[in-house]
Formats: structure tokens, sequence, C-alpha cells
């Protein structure tokens, strides 16, 4: 059971440090720290790292193409002494916006980055000497890291929407991260793709931990519920990375929501927000987050796990209610409670 936290500063600093901490104290098992254009995600977790004692910390996701494989490892192994062993490095491609509009690089063969990366931020973590030869980055002068890591491998996850990233994910990577994730789809849209990947790599499925980035919204009126995260869905859907290449927008599409799906983009390029944001559906808001009263939110983490899901991240929040009800909800989450 882990959380997300914010990247940007509508949270204040000290009240997102209370909410860590308190996590920390209740048992819960990793913070996951996104990045985009807002805070960037090691420099927060590093500042996590010495806010607490167990909990384990994540970035979800950095991307391939900001960072070389090679610095993503140097950072990865400083934060995980300076965690004494506690951190877990999310990879992902990120979009268009991002990587073109934001850092100013090419947004391409991003399945091909991500694979030379991990093998790469490997190579380096055991301190081998680094000669590769690949697709797109070629390293032949043999340098070897200079510090000596906690750990000689620190687990990878990809976040990965597409066929061919999930299947990356189920051929190399430690665990998969899938945002929208539909429980009804799993089966028929989402684990063929990580089956063909273990089998190109001769490995179990098992191997693999599915770690969903779920929104879970806490709230006694669903339809406010719906409404707090139509917002997000709506932007993804119908905003990210151009028209023929929305991974989100595809994503839905496979569910059997294509006629939706477009409209949504549609009324969102057009800018008309509020009629993109009123076009998903109860179903499709359904699918993909979890929404109700503490009891139903609970049947639905346990529903995950009965599917196979090994691990969740948690997006939390309460509608309507301030800092004293997060915390509420955050504890009467808490891994300790469900076990009990």
């Amino acid at each position: 059971m882990g959380l997300t936290i914010p990247y940007t500063d509508d949270v204040p600093r000290e009240a997102t440090s209370a909410f860590v901490q308190a996590a920390d104290r209740l048992g819960y098992d990793r913070i996951w720290v996104a990045e985009a254009y807002g805070w960037d995600a090691f420099t927060m977790l590093t500042e996590i790292a010495c806010q607490t004692k167990r909990i384990e910390l994540a970035t979800g996701i950095v991307n391939v193409f900001s960072r070389s494989p090679a610095l993503i490892a140097q950072t990865a192994a400083s934060l995980d002494r300076i965690s004494g062993g506690r951190f877990v490095l999310g990879l992902g491609t990120s979009g268009h916006q991002v990587i073109s509009g934001w850092h100013g690089v090419p947004f391409e063969r991003g399945v091909r980055r991500m694979r030379e990366t991990m093998e790469i931020v490997r190579t380096v973590l055991r301190r081998d000497r680094l000669t590769y030869e690949g697709e797109i980055f070629h390293l032949d002068m043999g340098l070897k890291l200079i510090t000596h890591p906690v750990r000689d491998r620190i687990p990878i996850y990809l976040a990965t929407l597409t066929p061919t990233g999930v299947a990356l994910a189920g051929e190399l990577a430690d665990g998969w991260l899938p945002v929208f994730f539909s429980p009804r789809h799993f089966d028929e849209v989402l684990r063929p793709q990580l089956e063909k990947g273990a089998r190109r790599a001769s490995r179990p499925l098992s191997e693999l931990s599915i770690c969903v980035s779920q929104p879970v919204v806490v709230t006694d009126d669903v339809d406010a519920g719906r409404d707090a995260v139509r917002p997000h869905l709506a932007l993804y859907i119908g905003g990210m990375g151009s028209r023929e290449r929305n991974y989100y927008n595809q994503l839905f599409c496979r569910y059997g929501f294509e006629e939706e799906a477009r409209r949504i983009q549609d009324l969102y390029l057009a800018r008309r927000r509020d009629e993109a944001m009123a076009a998903l559906t109860a179903e499709m808001i359904d699918l993909v987050t979890v929404i109700g009263p503490l009891d139903e939110c609970r049947r639905r983490l346990d529903d995950l796990e009965r599917l196979g899901v090994a691990e969740v991240a948690i997006g939390l929040r309460v509608p309507g209610g301030g800092s004293a009800e997060l915390m509420e909800a955050l504890e009467a989450l808490a891994p300790a409670k469900a076990a009990a």
C-alpha cells in the first residue's frame, strides 16, 4: 500500500511533510513522487528520506529523456544511500508536452530508450565497466562508478501504457506502474502484453510486481467524487500528447470507449473543457478510480488484490475536506487497519 504526493505547491510543504510522516508511522509501504514541470522528484524524495524512518521512496515517474541513463543511475544510487536502501526507481517516457515543450528534446523512440536506460542503469549500479552499444546510446570508454551503492540492484518500475511498452515491463522490469487501470479489462487488454514480454525473457509473470496508480476519493457523495476527478481525466484523455499520439486516449479506446474518447478529445482540443469533462461517463470514471465511503474504498482495493495486483499507489482525496479529514482517511485506510 503506497501513496502518491503532489509535485506542485498546491499543498503547503508543511502539510505534505506531516502527511508523509503520518504515512511512515501508519505502516504504508511506499511514497511515490511524480515529475513534470513542477518540483523535481529526486529533491523532494531526498527531503522525505530525511524525515522518515522506514517507508520506501519511489519516483513515480521520472522520464528517460531529460537525464542520461548514467545520471539516473548516479542519482538513484545517491538517494538509495541517503535513505538506507529504501529507494525504488520508477521510469517512463512522459509525453510530447513535457519532453519537447519543456526539455526541448525530440519525443521519439521512447520504448527503445527505456530499454537501453534500464540496461545501463543496472550496469552502473553493479559497478561494472560501462561499455554499451545500443541503438541510441554508444558508450565505449569503460568508465566505472567510483562510489559504492548500498545495493547493486535497485528495483525499477516502468509506467507504460502502449502494447510495446507494457510488453517491455513484462520482459525486463521489476514492477509495472499503470495509470487508468481498469480491472474489467486487465485479462483481455493488458495481461496478454505483459505475458508476451515475460515469454521473451523466459520468466514467469509472477516475477513482475503490478503496482496500480489509483485515485481514491473518500466521500459519501459519489457524484461529487466523480466531479472531483473529471478535470484530471479530461486533461489526459483529451489534451495529452497530440491528436495522433495520445496514449491515454488510445488506452480508453482499447477499453471500448472509442466514440467517447474521440468526443472528449475533440472538445478538449477545441478549448471546450467543461464540455469535455461532462462527456466523461460515470462508467468510464468508475472503471479507473475508487470513489465512495471508506468501506466501499476498502472493498474496491481488496478487489484489486484478488485480481493479482500486488501493490497500489493511492492518490488520496477527500472532496470538501481539509487536512484533518485527509489525515482521518489516511489512518482509516492504513495497512495496519486493513490487516486488523
